[in-house]
């Protein structure tokens, strides 16, 4: 579909919805599934595109994997079962995929050449190659291996101790997972907490890790043991209908069985900070990950600060919060996110090029946003997703707000995280 028409406005959100399964955890479930010994199933996976690159990548490397609907059956060859592919692996769109692997490949004595599409090929690789290679991979790609298309020979790599330039989960998690093929202790420390999916997973397929402060400490060699997963909603994707309701005076919103991992919950800090009414309630433990329900209604907002420490527990969400700040009262400031710049678009100049269309007064900044916000009507008209899930989401929560019709460019792109998305959101909308 090149184009669809989006007409939602409404008084009120309302209802009760459960949203698909968590991208990040999708991603590692299958990943380390296949580096473990035996059989795991994986229920309530996320059949977005990302999510299933990451299982035709691992298919591509001879591990058997078998899909019925959201039920993922995973049979696991150890830790170097990995098999080396005749063709190069097409990656797609998922910077997830491309990353995690390249910490993975980085450990198997194998060679690969690893592809994706126009918007994966110039989103830079050099943040995990770099640490990888002093671990003693070896990578060959456009820019002296900064960008894919890419060849990786790895082997016998040595453990490394890594202070993570960039507050990024995914470089964390590479570094992790090629450590697994160490024969010491390879240890990553991040100044600033980030989502800490991968060390809960690992735990979960029975690997010793430790935590001291900001370290993180991984002995190598050591053997995964298959293990059941059931993948809690997805917190950022939540996040669309959460701000949805917070945004309409009276709203009252449950999202049922989400992941509150609290190095994910950012989303919901924000909101509290600026004056909506929302609770979490953790009703049972998947694994070592919480899950549980959320209820948001609406009312005022008003506009914060948001900078520093919540910058990693909000990245995937700045998008709706951008939307959500053009709404409230005063002045929001979104600083230490450069980041953004560099996700499946400039999501920086895409949200200021949007929402100034809306009728929004904001500006970008080189790390951030400046958003200085009060309750209106937005405009309508034809706005461009840029190919990527989180912009076109946000403009199709904006339909709440406009009494005009939206023609959003390229939907498709939603199906990326989120399959579901415009049935969900046609269900909780108020006659």
């Amino acid at each position: 579909m090149s184009s669809m028409t989006i007409s939602r406005r409404t008084n009120a959100v309302k209802g009760m919805i459960t949203v698909p399964g968590d991208k990040s955890i999708s991603h590692r479930s299958i990943m380390l599934a296949a580096l473990s010994n035996g059989t795991s199933t994986i229920n309530n996976f996320l059949t977005g595109e990302d999510c299933l690159t990451t299982i035709s990548a691992f298919q591509a490397m001879g591990i058997h994997i078998i899909q019925n609907d959201s039920e993922i059956t995973v049979h696991g060859k150890g830790l170097y079962g990995l098999e080396e592919s005749s063709q190069p692996i097409n990656l797609g769109n998922s910077g997830t995929t491309t990353r995690l692997l390249l910490g993975i490949l980085a450990g198997t004595p194998h060679h690969y050449c690893l592809y994706g599409d126009e918007s994966l090929s110039v989103r830079p690789m050099d943040r995990v190659t770099i640490p990888l290679s002093k671990m003693g991979a070896t990578f060959d790609g456009n820019q002296q291996g900064r960008l894919l298309p890419m060849s990786v020979r790895g082997g016998e790599v040595q453990p490394i101790e890594y202070t993570l330039p960039i507050n990024s989960a995914q470089i964390k998690s590479s570094i992790l997972l090629a450590g697994l093929f160490t024969t010491g202790v390879t240890k990553v420390v991040e100044p600033v907490p980030t989502r800490d999916h991968t060390e809960r997973m690992l735990t979960a397929f029975g690997v010793d890790i430790g935590r001291e402060g900001n370290t993180i400490s991984l002995r190598g060699q050591q053997q995964l043991e298959a293990t059941d997963i059931e993948v809690p909603g997805d917190i950022s994707s939540a996040a669309f209908f959460i701000c949805a309701a917070a945004l309409k005076a009276d709203s009252d919103l449950v999202v049922k069985d989400v992941g509150l991992n609290p190095t994910r919950t950012g989303i919901i800090d924000v909101l509290k900070r600026m004056g909506a009414t929302i609770e979490t309630r953790i009703t049972r433990y998947i694994g070592d990950e919480p899950i549980g329900d959320v209820t948001v209604q609406g009312g005022p907002l008003n506009g914060i600060t948001i900078s520093g420490a919540d910058i990693p527990r909000v990245i995937d969400e700045i998008p709706i919060i951008a939307l959500l700040a053009s709404q409230a009262e005063g002045k929001t400031l979104i600083k230490d996110a450069e980041d953004l710049r560099y996700k499946e678009t400039d999501r920086i100049q895409a949200v200021v090029d949007i929402l100034h269309s809306m009728g929004v007064d904001i500006i970008g900044t080189e790390d951030g946003l400046i958003i200085n916000g009060k309750p209106s009507t937005l405009k309508g008209g034809e706005y461009h997703s840029y190919k990527d899930h989180r912009i076109g989401m946000m403009i199709a929560i904006a339909s709440l707000l406009t009494d005009e019709e939206i023609t959003l460019q390229e939907p498709d792109c939603i199906s990326i995280s989120y399959p579901s998305f415009f049935a969900h959101f046609d269900q909780i909308l108020e006659d």
